[in-house]
């Protein structure tokens, strides 16, 4: 009777098939909210770290970029040992090290140790990302169903990252910076067991030997990428040593890793999903979208604050819509994908987004808070229709035995389309706005090129000033920021213009009715392919037998239903299979 309820159980984690993977997608979200607020719950908290633990200018930004540093760059590594070793046993190791992280982070009582335990959370957050979206392309075989899990899955990434400055603020009011990083705990602590319990283990292509090597090239030449975009993003000298040294050498050893993964047998990463103009349009899509999308806010956020004189917690409410509509897309995507398809989805988000973006041009000196909000909303459903779309043909288009190392190549584009966002924009933004300084009555050369550097240095070198200059130069730093934040809405639009053309070349429909080329599925679903007569005590729901289908597959009653996204329990054409007791 025990190895009978054992075997049950076995099958239970195997499949994730039936109700249960409802369950998962609700426990991959907690995973997936863990990481996005941890991304940006300690923004807020900077001040009071730096006034406890008393860093230097290099570890206060170490502090807070190694974490995104760290994550991205393990991304294809861990994505890809997951398709190797399972899936599920990578995302519990990665719950583990989050929750060990968080736990050293929050009781850190020197820069360096914080500097430590914000990097083992970024090893953690790098094993949670891939493994959640490889663990729901397993659950969710059905493309109809995956796209709607696909944009629940997003819309809790947007809730996470808006609602992680928000906590942080409500958390350093009643306690110490450190509890912005006990919150993780208590949660991880009930993920694991349940966790375990309930998601499924899955693998992909198994064959021949994991490509340790390629993997430790594809993190290092990562790290240098990103570390290079992020110092560009900062305002560093693009032909610093460390600059151009970090972008030299990740370029080298990307190319290098792409060179050995097309000599390999059994490579790493099968580049061969670049060759399908779904994948690789679908990863420029994204890239695209977020190179948009996050320099828009940090330079949205700074005209909140220092052109309108907002106070954060202020700014946060004004940006709250355009999380509240991306959240609607992200819900309401599904049902946009299948009645539009992912050419024409993309496509609309992008113009939307463009329009969204024009439409903030009208922006000036002057509080217009209904041309914020609507403009805001524009964006916010546009952009999350985009990247819905788009990753939504990216995880469908790739081989299920390389869907980890897939979802990490999504991730991955994902934080190099942010890195890249915010130092394009921010180089747009800071040659529109610091020649407007050069010649201010009354203000020396030294001031007035300090004052070039940002608005609010611009402010502080006013206010040392005083008087009639210092006031000049205040007024005209608020007029170059506005003309400078013009100029980048206008670039802005045209790079999401240029990302709606480049979706023409995504599918014209979705395909819900054909197997996907290369799936694998676990010896249940191998079993459970082709339907079979039910064996004894096995009885069907609704009084008709059938099987459930394999990966990927449709039935034919299924794939002509024009009534829309099925039901979470019943998809039309299967029978549900129960065992007897």
């Amino acid at each position: 009777m025990s190895g009978t309820t054992t075997a049950a159980a076995r099958c239970r984690r195997e499949t994730g098939a039936g109700a249960n993977r409802w369950v998962v997608l609700f426990v991959l979200c907690v995973s997936l909210l863990l990481v996005a607020l941890d991304a940006t719950v300690l923004h807020v908290a900077v001040p009071a770290v730096t006034e406890d633990l008393k860093p230097g200018a290099i570890e206060l930004l170490w502090i807070v970029d190694v974490y995104p540093l760290v994550c991205a760059s393990l991304l294809i590594l861990f994505g890809t040992l997951g398709d190797r070793i399972g899936r599920r046993r990578v995302l519990l190791l990665g719950y583990a090290l989050f929750g060990v992280a968080s736990g050293i982070a929050a009781f850190s009582g020197n820069a360096q140790l914080l500097i430590g335990a914000r990097a083992l959370l970024g090893v953690g957050g790098a094993m949670i990302m891939p493994a959640t979206l490889s663990i729901l392309r397993e659950v969710f075989p059905d493309r109809r169903e995956r796209a709607l899990a696909i944009g629940i899955w997003s819309a809790v990434a947007a809730v996470g990252a808006a609602v992680g400055p928000l906590l942080g603020g409500f958390l350093l009011e009643h306690f110490w910076w450190g509890s912005v990083f006990l919150v993780n705990i208590p949660l991880m602590i009930v993920s694991l067991p349940v966790g375990r319990l309930l998601l499924p283990e899955s693998h992909g292509d198994r064959d021949g030997p994991w490509d340790v090597v390629g993997a430790l090239m594809a993190a290092a030449g990562l790290f240098g990428v990103v570390l290079g975009v992020k110092r560009l993003g900062g305002g560093e000298a693009p032909f610093g040593p460390l600059t151009l040294g970090s972008l030299l050498v990740g370029a080298v050893l990307m190319a290098a890793f792409v060179r050995r993964q097309r000599r390999r047998a059994h490579p790493l990463v099968d580049l061969r999903m670049f060759a399908r103009p779904a994948f690789s349009t679908s990863v420029g899509c994204i890239v695209l979208a977020m190179l948009a999308l996050v320099g828009l806010e940090l330079i949205a956020a700074q005209y909140l604050q220092l052109v309108l004189g907002l106070s954060p917690l202020q700014t946060g409410l004004r940006l709250l819509p355009l999380t509240i509509a991306a959240m609607a897309a992200g819900l309401a995507g599904a049902k946009l994908l299948r009645r539009f398809g992912p050419r024409a989805m993309v496509s609309f988000g992008f113009c939307l987004t463009a329009a969204a973006v024009v439409t903030l041009i009208a922006m000036g000196g002057n509080d217009n808070a209904g041309l914020l909000l609507f403009g805001f909303v524009l964006l916010g459903f546009g952009l999350e229709t985009t990247l819905f779309g788009a990753y939504e043909s990216m995880l469908s288009e790739a081989p299920q035995a390389q869907s980890g190392g897939a979802a990490a190549i999504g991730e991955t584009s994902y934080q190099l389309g942010a890195g890249i966002g915010i130092a394009l924009l921010g180089s747009v933004m800071n040659a529109a706005y610091a020649p407007g300084l050069s010649s201010v009555p009354g203000v020396p050369d030294a001031d007035a090129k300090a004052a070039g550097h940002s608005l609010g240095e611009a402010y502080q070198v006013a206010d040392r000033l005083g008087g009639v200059s210092g006031r000049a130069l205040r007024h005209a730093a608020r007029d170059s920021f506005v003309h400078g934040l013009h100029v980048t809405l206008l670039v802005s639009a045209g790079l999401l213009l240029l990302g709606a053309v480049m979706a023409l070349r995504l599918p014209r429909v979705m395909d819900c009715g054909t197997a996907e080329a290369g799936t694998t599925g676990t010896p249940v679903q191998a079993a459970n392919a082709a339907p079979v007569p039910p064996p004894a005590g096995v009885r069907t729901h609704g009084g008709a037998t059938g099987a459930i289908p394999a990966p990927g597959a449709v039935p034919l009653s299924a794939a002509a239903d024009p009534a829309g996204i099925p039901a979470p329990r019943d998809v039309p054409g299967t029978a549900e299979t129960r065992v007897s007791a």
